[in-house]
């Protein structure tokens, strides 16, 4: 088939290889302009452009999506199909139908849950204990068209959403291929809207932990938001991320450290945390252990409190 690919970060570039191992004519990869990145703010091109040029497969970042330039090469590209995996931009009904057989999207959920930018975050932060990808036919709307395939696995109990993003990649892959390869006998499937959840952008806000909440709240908060933005709380008026928790038999004030001998263990409004990873203001990432041995963090004292 003649496929116009749009992605545009990491998590869209086991697809594309695997259009291209599957045989697929790839016209184009259309992905979000290139942004400043790191420290000195240079200028990067997306992970899928990266891949594009070492494949040799031209490329388009455009600005506008809703006219202009864009719209009118599209709209006369003669594309059999566009796949979309984690584009960023909302596509209007020009561009949805200009492939003969539409825009087929891999989306990383159970449609219709978790709708949006972020669904494997907001899956484990809301303590979901399945997920998996899905093909759809793209509608107007955000991820309300009708459900192609699915593959479906569960979610481990301690499982990051980096770890889950890894694992759900290559599991969209072989979906996209099976998509297309059968696309002319799939029968569409609609969605329940009724049923649907949303899945935002996420902000470093939200990664805030509140102590007062039950621990498994806390502890799907650090896994959802783990590698990034990070669970963060305050430590003497001062930020600090924690990397990784786990769930232990105590209980206490929240936010006090109830011990901080073996483990870091921290009190919350129903159970308890062992603080296993955590970083420190102005420190790199360190275990609980070396946290304690450099006695900056001691029985009895408070996270959480004003910054």
């Amino acid at each position: 088939m003649r496929v116009i690919f749009m992605g545009t970060p990491d998590f869209a570039v086991p697809t594309l290889d695997a259009l291209v191992k599957a045989g697929h004519e790839i016209m184009a990869v259309v992905a979000q302009p290139d942004r400043p990145k790191g420290r000195g703010q240079k200028m990067m091109s997306p992970p899928t452009i990266q891949r594009a040029r070492e494949l040799g497969i031209p490329v388009k970042q455009p600005r506008a999506v809703r006219r202009g330039p864009f719209v009118e090469w599209m709209t006369g590209a003669q594309a059999d199909v566009a796949v979309v995996v984690a584009y960023g931009r909302i596509l209007i009904p020009e561009l949805l139908s200009a492939p003969r057989h539409g825009c087929i999207n891999v989306h990383a959920s159970l449609l219709p849950k978790y709708r949006g930018a972020a669904p494997i975050n907001w899956a484990i932060v809301r303590g979901e204990s399945e997920s998996g990808v899905m093909t759809m036919q793209m509608a107007e709307g955000l991820d309300t068209g009708d459900v192609l395939l699915t593959a479906r696995t569960p979610i481990g109990p301690d499982e990051t959403a980096g770890a889950l993003y890894g694992r759900l990649a290559p599991m969209g892959a072989e979906l996209a291929v099976r998509t297309l390869a059968e696309l002319d006998e799939l029968m569409p499937s609609p969605q329940n809207h009724s049923a649907h959840t949303l899945a935002p952008l996420i902000t470093k806000e939200m990664a805030q932990i509140d102590w007062s909440q039950p621990a498994d709240v806390i502890h799907n908060l650090v896994r959802g938001f783990n590698p990034w933005p990070t669970a963060w709380t305050t430590l003497s008026g001062e930020r600090m991320k924690v990397h990784r928790a786990r769930l232990v038999d105590a209980q206490g004030e929240p936010g006090h450290i109830l011990t901080a001998s073996k483990s870091i263990i921290v009190g919350t409004g129903a159970g308890a945390l062992e603080l296993i990873e955590v970083q420190l203001p102005g420190r790199r990432a360190q275990s609980g252990r070396d946290v304690i041995n450099s006695g900056r963090l001691a029985e009895g004292m408070v996270l959480g409190e004003e910054m």
